[in-house]
């Protein structure tokens, strides 16, 4: 089924939806003709911006004001609700360092939150939105996340009406709070481009290539499975060259080496050794089965790690026409 049949008539909830990823989807899903999408977050400045942005679509879309931390304000949003999408999250790194319990109250209470009134509301599907943070976590933001998922692909969810489904990615291109306009605000001002570790890379995705993803496990994914894209990577250092060379001109823009930071790894991964022997390899997809539930376990194949640092790695060129694809340069 493609996603203009899937979609149409549908009751869409959003969570934290007026973010970089409830910004985009919705202007997906309004092609669509859905009945009602619902947005939810407790950012009030966000959801007057988007009020406006998308005031001509005023009889689709309802706006309410509440926290995945409470659960009587979840269960009310879930109501008569089709699709879930779990997008709500603390997400930035540094800040679940110095205040890990915040992060456990909104990335772990708040999915349990969603999970539970989900399954309450029969809920047709809930899809949540992970990171590669997720996949051996050294920081709280990951660790949370990584039992995010457990939560939702608890293999008891299989008794419920409700499908569970996550998918799982890198930084998405110029996503709020993100490397890239943090760059880009930087150059703009002259300043020099601080970049933690001249090794240090990371996965990128565009927002669209993340809805395809996203859409891909909404109608095909089984209570469960995990959806991962394969995707390029590059260097952070390499990102900064790009981007000082496609905005100012300059080969020789200031670049330091500042130290990583509390929480930060070298390389990120995407998929797990020990999650290969349980997933299903496509040509732009693995499939993670939960345990147990992948009838052919796959036992002869490579099953080294999916990582920032195997994967392809984008050069400087490459970095700087895919930043003027997504209007970033």
């Amino acid at each position: 089924m493609n996603p203009a049949e899937y979609f149409k008539n549908k009751n869409i909830l959003v969570t934290g939806g007026t973010g970089s990823f409830g910004h985009y989807i919705t202007s997906e899903l309004i092609k669509f003709r859905p009945k009602k999408i619902v947005i939810f977050s407790n950012d009030e400045d966000q959801q007057y911006h988007m009020r406006e942005d998308f005031k001509e679509h005023g009889d689709v879309l309802e706006f309410m004001f509440g926290d995945v931390r409470e659960y009587s304000r979840v269960f009310e949003a879930t109501k008569n609700i089709d699709i879930v999408y779990h997008a709500a999250a603390l997400k930035h790194v540094p800040m679940g360092e110095s205040h890990p319990f915040e992060v456990v109250k909104t990335n772990v209470i708040g999915a349990e939150n969603v999970r539970q009134a989900a399954i309450e509301n029969n809920v047709e599907v809930v899809v949540t939105i992970s990171t590669d943070k997720a996949v051996k976590p050294v920081n709280v933001m990951g660790m949370t996340k990584a039992i995010q998922e457990r939560i939702m692909l608890n293999p008891a969810n299989g008794k419920y009406k409700t499908r569970f489904v996550c998918v799982r990615y890198g930084n998405v291109i110029g996503s709020r709070g993100s490397v890239i306009p943090y760059f880009k605000e930087r150059i703009e001002k002259g300043e020099f481009l601080p970049v933690t570790s001249f090794k240090m890379t990371r996965f990128l995705i565009t927002l669209k290539e993340a809805m395809e993803l996203v859409f891909k496990a909404t109608i095909e994914g089984e209570t469960g499975q995990l959806f991962v894209k394969k995707m390029p990577a590059c260097y952070i250092v390499d990102l900064a060259k790009a981007m000082a060379k496609a905005i100012t001109g300059r080969e020789d823009y200031p670049i330091k080496e500042v130290g990583i930071r509390p929480g930060e790894k070298i390389h990120e991964v995407l998929v797990s050794e020990e999650e290969m022997r349980r997933a299903v390899e496509t040509e732009n997809y693995y499939i993670i089965y939960p345990y147990g539930r992948l009838k052919t376990p796959q036992l002869i194949r490579d099953l080294k790690e999916y990582s920032s640092d195997n994967t392809q790695i984008l050069t400087v060129k490459e970095i700087i026409s895919l930043l003027k694809k997504e209007n970033w340069v």
